[in-house]
Parts: C-alpha cells; structure tokens; sequence
C-alpha cells in the first residue's frame, strides 16, 4: 500500500468506526489531495479488495 492508500484507508476505517463515513471534502482536508487523485486512491483500494461498499447498508466494508 502506497503512503496516501494507507492514509485513506485510515480514514474512512476511523470515521466509520463511529457510524459516519467521510464526505469528500473531509477527504480532501485531511490528505490535503484533490478529487482525482482521491477518487483513484480509493478505486485502487477497491479493486484490490482492501475496501468494499455495501450499498444495503450504505457502509464501508474492510479486508
């Protein structure tokens, strides 16, 4: 995993913890990245299975 994969996956494993799940723009704050490269990020995460959305429940699921 590269250093800004971790740190997304952190984020959104820590936000969800507490049943909320980062909007993009708390995503873009506490990387300090733009929305391309966060939305790369996460469809890298995605198809490596790292991360997986369910959409029943509208949460983030981890490996």
């Amino acid at each position: 995993m590269t250093d800004l994969e971790r740190k997304i996956y952190r984020i959104i494993y820590n936000m969800s913890l507490f049943r909320r799940n980062p909007t993009m723009d708390d995503l873009k704050r506490k990387t300090g990245k733009d929305e391309q490269s966060i939305r790369k990020t996460v469809k890298n995460l995605m198809s490596r299975n790292e991360l997986t959305w369910d959409k029943e429940k509208k949460e983030w699921r981890f490996k």
